[in-house]
Order: structure tokens, then sequence, then C-alpha cells
């Protein structure tokens, strides 16, 4: 007879058998252990991967893409163009902000010619001679746009209407200048106007107005660059 607690047979216990959530749980314990995440390429790593399958799988026939030796400097060469491109980008965008906010003709496209003389003109009845130039000289960019002698472009400056619509009436280009420093002078640099500047806008959107466009100028004087 056995003495009890001594020796006793003990039968093996069933196997554990996890449900769904279970196993997925225990599942992302093991994946998240070190040597599991040590073994996982960083992003750029996958990144450059991806992109050299994507070039061989173009099928360039030539052993040196398909070998991969030639891999590596085809992303220099990418490389190497993007930073180009932004070299030569910079300048203009530099340009661009250094421009001083709101030095824009300001010709609303919905307002006609028209209107923008009959403005002016009942401004320089009562004197207003700064309202007087204003009004008439985007009477005159209106007329050039409606003419399509210029294109509609929002945020272009005074001197930049001088220099597009000197391309078409280049026997003007001087008068076009002094127009525009008016201009400027009046509605951003404070100055006060006189019946005189007026009357040089008004006799130069007339003789505009009766011109016939001539676009045989290059294209350098037809543009006025970022200042």
């Amino acid at each position: 007879m056995t003495r009890p607690g001594f020796y006793e047979a003990v039968s093996p216990a069933p196997p554990v058998e996890p449900g769904a959530d279970e196993a997925r749980r225990w599942a992302i314990e093991e994946l998240s252990k070190p040597a599991y995440q040590d073994a996982q390429p960083d992003w750029l790593t996958d990144l450059w991967r991806q992109f050299t399958d994507w070039l061989r799988s173009l099928g360039s026939g030539d052993p040196a893409i398909d070998s991969g030796v030639a891999v590596p400097a085809i992303g220099v060469t990418i490389l190497v163009l993007i930073a180009v491109a932004v070299l030569l980008a910079r300048p203009r965008l530099n340009a661009r902000r250094r421009r001083p906010a709101g030095d824009d003709v300001d010709a609303d496209p919905s307002v006609s010619p028209a209107e923008y003389r009959r403005r002016a003109a009942a401004a320089a009845a009562r004197s207003e001679w700064r309202t007087a130039v204003v009004e008439q000289f985007r009477a005159m960019v209106r007329s050039a746009e409606d003419r399509t002698v210029i294109d509609p472009l929002p945020g272009r400056t005074a001197d930049e209407v001088a220099g597009q619509l000197a391309g078409a009436f280049g026997s003007h280009a001087a008068e076009l200048r002094h127009a525009a420093g008016i201009f400027d002078a009046v509605r951003y640099g404070g100055a006060d106007a006189t019946g005189s500047d007026h009357a040089v806008i008004v006799a130069l959107d007339q003789l505009l107005d009766a011109a016939k466009p001539d676009f045989g100028q290059p294209a350098a004087d037809r543009l006025a660059l970022p200042r």
C-alpha cells in the first residue's frame, strides 16, 4: 500500500489553447521584444530599398542598374537636380518676399475702364487729385486688359504694368514709366497730387486707347522683374 503523498503519479495537464484575442496579444508581446525590433530596417533604409526595387522593376536591361551598382549614382543625381532647382528659384522667391505689402495697382477686373474714368473725373471735379490719379491709372490698366494687350494679373505693381505695356507701346515707354512713378508716389509714397499729374495720366490713357499695340518688342522689355 502506497503511503499518502509519496511518489504519487501526477497526470500531465492538458495543453493550453488560447482564444483569438489571447493569441494576438501573445504575438504582439513577442514581436515587441528587442531582438525583433533590432532586426527591422530604419525608415530611410526601407524607403531607399523601395526606390531601388522600383528602378529595377522598370526593366532597363542595363546590368549596372539591375545589379544595383548605379543606383546610388542615380540617387545623387536626383539630389543634385533638386538642389539646383532650389538655388534657381530662391532669388525670385526672395525678391517676391522683399516686395512691400500692398503696393499693387489693385485694379478690380469687375470694374470697367469707363467706370474708373468716371470715378477719376468725379474726383478731379472735386479737386481730389490723389484719388483722380489713382482711378485714372487703374482705368488705363483695365482698358489694356479688356483689349487683351495684357492679361489680368492680381498683385501686379505699377512698374510691372509699365514694363508690360512698353512691350506693346514701345514709343510710349518713357511716359509709362513716368505715370507709374506718379501712381506709386501718390498711392503708396504719401505724395500730394496735382491737376497736372492727373492730366498726364489722362493724356497717356487716351494715347494708348487710340494706339495699335505692337508686340514686336523683346520679351525682356515687356516684363518688369519683381522688385
